[in-house]
């Protein structure tokens, strides 16, 4: 049985899919090897690097006459690269606003390069690339396997009272982001509660519930029944043992709102939705006692981060709205004591765009996002790929408002590619059970243009 195990662990964890693209065998293998990046200092800049590399290799075969597949969709595609593009045009004009410097445009456009662009990058690359959406499902279980694997010496660095902070990475030299990006960990102990936190491969707990549950749902659209379950069991761990209170509602949450969002056309869910909701409406005030005092509870649960990230969001709104309403102030800006030294346009995704990029661009972000979840909302009715890209997008729509998104791109590049991956007109990846009218529909259709 073990042998088995390890056999089908070592041998034939891609025997599933037959031959892998050479696209498909780099980005798995980027995404397999994140604690041994993470071991060495280079998570934060293999992204960057994958995304660019790959972005000039679509360039060059474009350029060399090497025809890209017919794509549909292709003006949401367009509008994500208009944003990145508007997003930095922000970043100029409110360096020069608030005479920042030459130097500083261009520290700034790094970070845009390693943050804002690579969202859209990642999206075109998923959309153009040849890929299969269950490689990386696949490849999520793997990690879910080495986190589960790792746990174990994790909890014991902590009873040991081993130290927290093993090093930091020489690498940092090239990042020009904090150590925190470059510094390895085996736990941290919440300077709120006192209490333990394990961080696995991201900069601060809370993220590693954010690319967790990214994986999780990875894991929740694989068929292999003992890499689904690794995979399940494994970024579940990683997510409660952060202690992430987004993370674990999230968990909580999402699959559910997948499961049901994708299945709108059909008559028994939406029989049973319009149910429930009388349902909810006839009991209206004990379920929202209920839940406002379970939000409370989980306020509480650590109420001085609640605190701060309250008072980081009211900052970072009103100097948003009194000094630099259209193009925002261009960085972040280090907080006082009252929040106990946090950046202001930090801990919440829409405020620190509103604050580093005023209204021009929280708008440049907010429409192609809004219009890449109606778009998947809709494809996800009959394409599974699709439902991924759209439970990505929940996922990510829930972690804005209480991370920025952008500084943390370097670790949620799957969701990124997968909503790319998503938002294209795949034929393999239609939904044929026989329920699925528009599944089936899809099929007809897509067999009548072809014999033409």
């Amino acid at each position: 049985m073990i042998a088995e195990l390890y056999d089908k662990i070592r041998y034939q964890r891609w025997h599933d899919f037959g031959t892998l693209s050479s696209d498909e065998r780099l980005i798995t293998r980027c995404i397999t090897l994140t604690f041994a990046f993470y071991l060495v200092g280079a998570l934060y800049l293999i992204a960057p690097v994958l995304g660019w590399g790959l972005a000039a290799v679509v360039i060059a075969r474009w350029v060399s006459g090497i025809k890209l597949s017919h794509r549909n969709t292709k003006w949401l595609i367009a509008l994500w690269c208009l944003s990145a593009l508007i997003l930095e045009l922000t970043l100029v004009i409110a360096h020069v606003d608030f005479n920042l410097g030459f130097g500083k445009i261009i520290k700034s456009t790094i970070g845009w390069a390693k943050g804002w662009a690579l969202l859209s990058i990642f999206i075109v690359l998923g959309y153009t690339l040849k890929l299969r959406y269950q490689v990386i499902c696949r490849a999520a279980c793997i990690v879910g396997l080495i986190a589960l694997l790792a746990t174990p010496a994790l909890i014991m660095a902590f009873i040991l009272r081993l130290p927290e902070t093993l090093y930091v990475s020489p690498l940092k030299v090239f990042g020009g982001a904090g150590p925190e990006f470059f510094t390895i960990r085996l736990y941290e102990i919440d300077p709120f509660n006192g209490r333990p936190r394990w961080r696995y491969f991201a900069p601060w707990a809370p993220a590693v519930g954010f690319v967790a549950n990214i994986y999780f749902l990875c894991a929740w659209f694989e068929k292999d029944r003992f890499w689904k379950t690794v995979g399940l069991i494994g970024n579940a761990t990683m997510i409660f043992l952060a202690s992430s209170r987004m993370g674990i509602i999230v968990l909580l949450l999402i699959p559910l709102a997948v499961w049901g969002l994708s299945r709108l056309t059909r008559p028994w869910v939406i029989i049973t939705t319009a149910c429930g909701i009388l349902a909810v409406a006839m009991m209206f005030d004990p379920i929202s006692e209920f839940l406002l005092t379970t939000l409370n509870d989980i306020k509480e649960a650590r109420a001085d981060s609640t605190r701060v990230r309250a008072s980081l969001g009211n900052i970072a709104l009103y100097r948003w709205q009194s000094e630099a309403f259209w193009f925002g102030h261009g960085v972040v800006e280090t907080g006082t004591h009252l929040v106990e030294f946090m950046p202001i346009g930090s801990h919440h995704n829409w405020y620190g765009l509103l604050f580093v990029k005023g209204f021009i661009g929280f708008l440049a972000f907010l429409t192609p996002f809004v219009l890449t979840c109606l778009v998947l909302l809709i494809k996800a009715q009959y394409q599974v790929s699709s439902r991924l890209g759209l439970g990505m997008c929940l996922i990510l729509g829930f972690f804005s408002m209480s991370e920025n998104i952008e500084a943390l791109a370097y670790m949620t590049w799957p969701a990124w590619l997968l909503i790319g991956v998503g938002i294209r007109e795949c034929f393999a990846d239609v939904d044929t059970y026989q329920h699925n009218l528009l599944g089936r529909f899809r099929i007809i259709s897509e067999s009548l243009s072809t014999n033409r």
